[in-house]
């Protein structure tokens, strides 16, 4: 930490920088300007900007652009399914030196205990994790989770250090219905940030949702209910993630009079996606390539979370800010050469130069507990026509319908030339024997089945097949692994991807888990799934504050109504 003292006497020139970063270009998040100058750091901090000479070392960046480190401001870094210190290797060599998260993937499962686990491992970090209490542990009642964090615990996480507020309120019909218990967590965060989680909310629904106290949203699709959500005074946050891609129909609502009011986010991206495009850096990337001015970007992933989040010291480079630098050959495409964390460089040419730490927790290891099952319980009774849950591609909604289906000896079987396949929901925490079943179309699946103990928020068994015997194996073969994901054909295993961490994560390095991931996805295309991130897509499918349609572990969820169908 700079002494301040000192930091003023190097900020007058009286003193000499640690390190000066000379002859660039830096972005002013603050005024909208690039500015020519020397950026003067001392310890963790910036002691100015401008003519600064003295230094116990400088590096001339011959004209290169310095930027603050990007900031993540709504993602869930369990999505990456790497374990803590993986993924800062794969975001920090990007640019990203903060994120805010609430936690509540991993929460679902292991409660408080998992999150402190993941906080543990991000103290020894070159990455700022703030959190958000998690308040929605279970996401309904309408499905099983591992845990439950209640407004007693949320009141307990509130006072965590580099706790900010309460994460995504999923439960909006709790909030229009004046749920009690909801309330009373929203009460407990009243005067610090709120952030929502209203898909498809408008006109008096949503004035109410606001008027609770809920300050952001992350799920807006079209350009219409992004303009609708700003104009009610809600801040904006623009997602592109893998499988929910909103960027190209809300980027064109960004102008000159609420840009501050919107930011960059990813909410759920993959190790894959990660390694090969990038983390925010990628959503700043592709809204330039969109049109965006690029210094308007990167005040949409750096200053304006800062300003929303309340967060002293992030976001621009300026006196006594915190030394969160990245180095840039260029704006335009926004390719990461360095970056600076605390004033120590951290990553240089998309490399990590920090050690990772070594935690363990025994008790996050064996977390899948299913109840023994014969494949007859995976027979789903129907007669003529059923519900099916139709996947909508580069998006988490999905659409219900209607139709006639095949049906043999009195159920509903999958039927591939027509693109309709079994849906199940496998209760994987209490071993409770619950098994939800449905019917789902847009995967394009020909044989075989997918399985995921990733499966968004409770995080069961999900998966999706040609065929029962298939389902059972991929689930089987879950289980056996303790969690991960799993493509199964003719009753045998073709790929897996073990994650043993709570069913979440993987123990191994970022290039092995993506490279398992990309041998899945490519197993899956091989037996006809079209969707270009086909996991991402069923980890979806089991979450019941999206609509339309959803399935968990306790059957069919009519999301706009709020309950069970048969």
């Amino acid at each position: 930490m700079s002494d301040r003292a000192e930091l003023i006497s190097v900020a007058r020139g009286n003193s000499p920088a640690d390190l000066v970063l000379a002859n660039a270009r830096v972005v002013n998040t603050l005024n909208g300007k690039v500015e020519r100058g020397n950026v003067a750091i001392l310890g963790d901090r910036v002691a100015g900007v401008g003519d600064y000479h003295k230094a116990r070392e400088t590096l001339d960046l011959g004209g290169r652009y310095v930027a603050p480190g990007l900031i993540d401001g709504h993602t869930h870094l369990e999505s990456s399914l790497l374990d803590v210190g993986q993924y800062a290797r794969a975001v920090v060599a990007r640019g990203t030196s903060a994120v805010v998260t609430d936690l509540h993937e991993i929460a679902n499962v292991c409660g408080l205990e998992g999150m402190r686990y993941v906080l543990d491992c991000a103290r020894r970090l070159p990455l700022d994790l703030f959190l958000m209490a998690p308040s929605c542990v279970p996401a309904t009642h309408l499905e099983t989770s591992g845990a439950s964090i209640t407004a007693e615990d949320i009141r307990r996480v509130l006072r965590w250090r580099n706790c900010l507020g309460l994460g995504e309120m999923m439960n909006f019909p709790g909030v229009l219905a004046g749920d009690p218990a909801v309330l009373a967590k929203i009460a407990l965060a009243r005067g610090r940030i709120i952030d929502g989680h209203a898909p498809g909310l408008t006109g008096k629904d949503l004035a109410a949702y606001i008027a609770a106290g809920i300050q952001s949203d992350h799920e807006s699709m079209t350009a219409a209910e992004g303009e609708e959500k700003l104009r009610q005074g809600m801040f904006l946050m623009i997602r592109e993630g893998s499988s929910e891609k909103n960027l190209d129909a809300l980027l064109p609502l960004v102008n000159d009079s609420n840009f501050s009011r919107c930011l960059f986010v990813v909410d759920d991206r993959s190790c894959a996606d990660l390694l090969r495009d990038g983390d925010i850096d990628a959503v700043v990337r592709k809204a330039i390539t969109r049109g965006l001015e690029p210094v308007r970007a990167i005040q949409m992933a750096t200053i304006n979370p800062a300003r929303y989040f309340g967060l002293e010291g992030l976001g621009a480079v300026s006196p006594g800010s915190f030394a969160n630098l990245v180095v840039l050959d260029g704006l335009e495409d926004f390719r990461v050469e360095m970056v600076f964390y605390r004033g120590r460089l951290v990553a240089r040419e998309g490399q990590p130069l920090f050690p990772l730490p070594r935690v363990k927790d025994e008790k996050l290891s064996h977390t899948v507990r299913v109840r023994p099952f014969g494949q007859e319980m995976l027979r789903l009774a129907a007669r003529g026509e059923s519900w099916i849950i139709e996947v909508v591609p580069g998006q988490i909604i999905t659409r219900k319908r209607r139709e006639k289906v095949t049906i043999s000896d009195g159920a509903a079987v999958p039927d591939p030339g027509r693109d309709i396949l079994k849906l199940a929901v496998v209760e994987r925490h209490h071993a409770a024997g619950n098994i939800g079943l449905g019917l789902v179309s847009g995967f394009g699946l020909k044989t075989g089945a997918l399985a995921s103990s990733v499966a968004h928020d409770s995080h069961n068994i999900v998966a999706v097949g040609a065929s029962d015997t298939d389902i059972a194996a991929a689930v089987k073969e879950v289980e056996r692994l303790q969690g991960g994901l799993v493509v199964a054909a003719g009753g045998a295993v073709r790929a897996s991807l073990p994650l043993p961490v709570a069913g979440l994560l993987s123990d191994q390095p970022l290039e092995d888990v993506a490279a398992r991931l990309e041998k899945l996805e490519a197993t899956a295309r091989d037996m006809g799934v079209t969707l270009p991130a086909p996991f991402a897509a069923l980890s979806f499918l089991a979450l019941p504050v999206i609509p339309e349609l959803r399935l968990t572990d306790r059957g069919l969820v009519d999301v706009g109504r709020f309950e069970l169908i048969s």
